[in-house]
């Protein structure tokens, strides 16, 4: 049953109106006054018909955070009960805009809103519980898809919505939790990354390196990049949500040198802005193969992943 919250106080609408905070403000909050924004706003959320859980995220719900971070919360709630609707998040009067549910372009992220709420700045992400349940189900059997999300190159997993659940901070109601990383999904989820890092490089030297597309091609790479990250972060066992920090945990930063077309090390880069032309081009979709390919075989404790 949708959550009940200890004393549900909205914030103040005239709150959420103040002008964008300054460093100095940002930085003369104590972490008292950061708890006790975060109970109001808790139970501001968890007021909401048909909310059954509210939760923190990103880098405040595990401690990685600066006084400067943003709040990201999620609400749970069940979309075939049909009682979680936008227009009461909107109703609450925070200055910001709340999307429709699917209005992300549906999928498991499937909306929600950016808001200023006592000079702080909130996120609010829409999660079904029908659909996390699913999900999460999938994930233990190593079952997921790769959906588009904007701000994000090489899309998401659906077992982003599993990670969130291991990772965040529940405030208000319940929700499930995962019983550590499937390990079904060690098994299938590099492969299924790897793969199509494999793909999308081989189609950039074949396809974009012959015909001189940079641009094709250094895109290519950047998400093939990011794929391989998913690969190497998945055959370790440990849960992503988001891109932020995707290709240093995955000790993958080296791309950039490749990228930005450096060569191997020692080697004469060429005039500056000098056009590297196919051979070239080509050239660097291999080292980025190389690079990722050692990578991801680490990670699986494989000789090599071709």
């Amino acid at each position: 049953m949708p959550v009940s919250p200890r004393s549900p106080q909205p914030v103040p609408h005239s709150a959420s109106h103040s002008a964008p905070h300054s460093a100095s403000h940002t930085a003369s909050r104590s972490a008292a006054d950061d708890e006790a924004f975060l109970d109001r706003l808790a139970d501001t959320l968890a007021a909401l018909p048909g909310v059954h859980a509210v939760a923190l995220g990103g880098s405040r719900a595990q401690g990685t955070h600066t006084a400067d971070s943003d709040w990201d919360t999620a609400v749970y709630y069940r979309g075939g009960e049909g009682l979680f609707t936008p227009e009461a998040l909107r109703r609450v009067g925070w200055e910001g805009e709340a999307s429709e549910i699917g209005g992300w372009g549906g999928g498991v992220f499937n909306g929600g809103g950016w808001f200023t709420v006592e000079g702080r700045r909130v996120d609010v992400h829409y999660r079904d519980l029908d659909d996390v349940e699913r999900v999460l189900a999938d994930a233990e059997a190593g079952r997921f898809r790769v959906e588009p999300l904007m701000f994000h190159l090489a899309g998401i997993p659906t077992y982003l919505v599993v990670a969130e659940l291991s990772v965040n901070r529940v405030l208000r109601g319940t929700a499930p939790r995962p019983d550590g990383y499937p390990a079904a999904l060690r098994r299938t989820a590099p492969e299924e990354w790897w793969g199509r890092a494999r793909t999308i490089l081989h189609y950039a030297r074949a396809g974009n390196a012959p015909k001189g597309g940079r641009t094709e091609v250094v895109g290519a790479v950047a998400v093939a990049a990011l794929s391989a990250a998913h690969a190497v972060l998945a055959a370790r066992g440990e849960w992503v949500t988001n891109e932020k920090r995707l290709l240093e945990r995955a000790g993958l930063r080296g791309i950039d040198d490749i990228v930005a077309d450096r060569g191997p090390a020692g080697a004469d880069p060429g005039p500056a802005g000098a056009d590297p032309g196919p051979a070239g081009l080509a050239g660097l979709v291999d080292r980025a193969h190389d690079l990722l390919a050692a990578a991801v075989a680490a990670a699986r404790g494989t000789e090599g992943a071709r």
